[in-house]
């Protein structure tokens, strides 16, 4: 069972300067547990995160019935699966809705960002004890002990909360299994990942230099951890860290250029389809878990001006997300990926009097989410609300229980032991049961 220690400063030490500037720290995100059980078939996964919560009832439970003051100024359309009605602002999805499911029935112990955000991405509760790692960063830990040349857990997109940190992140298992994160904004025409397109005046000899140092470092490092697993094994993380930086097959598979200006029309010309359009890129490349930030202006906290705001997200996630679906669809990587959307929770079903327009609160009662892909079935409608998206009225779908679901799919056991920085004893996943019906 691999210990980590939280004492180590090598990687501050590595993050200085030059090294920085050559993606030395990508070294972090190569480290794995020596023992893990090998999948019996490699399920990748998508993440679109919808920063904020985003409104169920004007998006995926619409309630047309209801009063004016709760059922809002949208309509519902019909799409491909009976039963799964959505927005009126969301025709891509309706003409794909058999390539995803829809649970209408989640819902989560906290209404607060960051809170919320934990433990969507994660299954677990964040604590002032405790800071559960992401899905990403499980996988990795789990399954990730072969070499590579692309990392193998990516984040698009800037994500944190002011108060608690950035969610989905390697948590109790160390920045070793932070994924590795791409801020620039796909969708730039200067868009490029600097990290694997070393500057032209560091040569193969400075690189080289460069090595003798960290391998010097390492040396230092090892004699004072001889009673470490991880000093015995650092070795290979640094050779595949330096391999990685220098990977043609890394650096083409973050050149978003290379896609035909149809398929990059396809997906939209924003932050959200480009970022999605790249994931499929990465996902291609190999790598194992990608997360996407999913919103181009606003966010999803919308508190006020629900629909103006409303306007602006959906149709750029309504056609970067479909776009997605049936892009995998046809490479016949569908069946392989898990793709999810979600935020943190849902917003209240009764608008509230903000003096900029109406808009929605917090809600985490009820809930929607979707997923499909990577063995989950598609072009289902789980669970069911009141008649005000208020409160679950059939089949609660609890956080755990989804992340138990995607812990399945994506091949990870719930119950592996591990062990935190500061050396307490940790199962992967302590809560949760399978949503039977979506496997």
């Amino acid at each position: 069972m691999l210990r980590l220690n939280a004492g180590l400063n090598r990687r501050e030490l590595l993050q200085v300067g030059s090294l920085s500037a050559l993606g030395v720290n990508l070294i972090d995100t190569m480290r794995q547990p020596t023992e893990a059980a090998k999948p019996r078939r490699e399920v990748n996964c998508i993440l679109l995160w919808l920063l904020g919560g985003p409104s169920h009832i004007d998006m995926y439970d619409m309630k047309p019935n209801a009063p004016a003051e709760i059922r809002g100024e949208l309509t519902p359309i019909t799409t491909r699966v009976p039963g799964m009605d959505l927005c009126e602002l969301m025709p891509n999805l309706a003409n794909c809705a058999d390539k995803f499911s829809l649970i209408r029935s989640m819902h989560s112990y906290s209404p607060t960002h960051g809170q919320g955000d934990f433990h969507l991405m994660s299954g677990s509760r964040l604590t002032p004890a405790i800071n559960p790692p992401g899905f990403g960063a499980m996988l990795t830990w789990q399954q990730e002990r072969r070499a590579r040349q692309t990392p193998p857990f990516v984040q698009v997109g800037k994500l944190d909360s002011p108060r608690y940190g950035a969610p989905g992140f390697g948590g109790y298992l160390g920045r070793t299994y932070d994924p590795f994160v791409v801020t620039p904004d796909p969708n730039s025409s200067s868009f490029q990942v600097n990290e694997f397109s070393p500057p032209e005046a560091v040569s193969v000899d400075r690189l080289s230099d460069r090595q003798s140092l960290l391998s010097a470092l390492d040396q230092f490092q090892s004699n004072k951890e001889q009673q470490l697993q991880f000093a015995r094994t650092h070795e290979q993380f640094r050779e595949r860290a330096l391999s990685m930086i220098t990977s043609e097959r890394a650096k083409n598979a973050f050149d978003i250029s290379q896609e035909t200006d149809q398929m990059r029309d396809k997906y939209g010309r924003n932050r959200v389809g480009q970022g999605l359009l790249l994931s499929r890129r990465l996902i291609e490349a190999g790598v194992r878990f990608v997360t996407v930030k999913g919103y181009v202006r606003y966010g999803w906290d919308h508190h006020p001006e629900v629909f103006p705001r409303l306007r602006t997200e959906v149709p750029p996630y309504d056609q970067g997300y479909a776009a997605l679906l049936n892009d995998l669809d046809e490479r016949g990587m569908l069946d392989n990926t898990v793709v999810i959307t979600a935020g943190e929770f849902g917003r209240t079903p009764r608008l509230n009097n903000d003096p900029r327009a109406p808009g929605r609160d917090h809600w985490n009662r009820c809930f929607s989410l979707t997923l499909g892909g990577g063995g989950i079935k598609r072009g289902l409608v789980l669970g069911s609300s009141d008649k005000h998206a208020a409160d679950i009225t059939d089949r609660p779908v609890s956080v755990p229980d989804f992340a138990a679901t995607v812990y399945h799919a994506l091949g990870m056991d719930p119950k592996a032991q591990l062990r935190t920085l500061d050396d307490r004893p940790m199962l992967a996943l302590p809560e949760g049961e399978v949503i039977s019906e979506l496997i």
